[in-house]
């Protein structure tokens, strides 16, 4: 990825070139520095896919838990984990998990 030299807009290639779609400017890409950026983020990513078995995982070891009543089956414990799914003026969503029967809920903060 490159950023234009005069008005800082993203560039994009064309051909051996990175063309500012804003303002026009031009410069050759650099098929050297490209490489090395390549070699850099693919080196840092693990091939270690797939499903992760968590089957003789203690409970108390997946987590943090909280005092929440289960909507499912009323129980007063149950794991959680937050994520910011909207826009990123808006709250987290805080998700559930259940100790006791893995029943799963979200609740949004508002």
């Amino acid at each position: 990825m490159e950023f234009c030299d005069d008005c800082g807009s993203m560039m994009q290639t064309d051909g051996g070139m990175w063309v500012c779609q804003s303002c026009g400017f031009e410069k050759p890409r650099d098929s050297e520095k490209e490489r090395q950026f390549q070699e850099a983020t693919t080196e840092s990513q693990s091939s270690d896919e797939g499903v992760v078995d968590m089957s003789e995982v203690d409970n108390s070891e997946i987590g943090p838990t909280t005092t929440v009543i289960c909507p499912s089956c009323g129980h007063d414990r149950a794991r959680y984990e937050m994520k910011q799914i909207r826009s990123a003026d808006e709250s987290e969503t805080r998700f559930f998990t259940c100790v006791e029967c893995d029943h799963k809920w979200r609740e949004d903060d508002h």
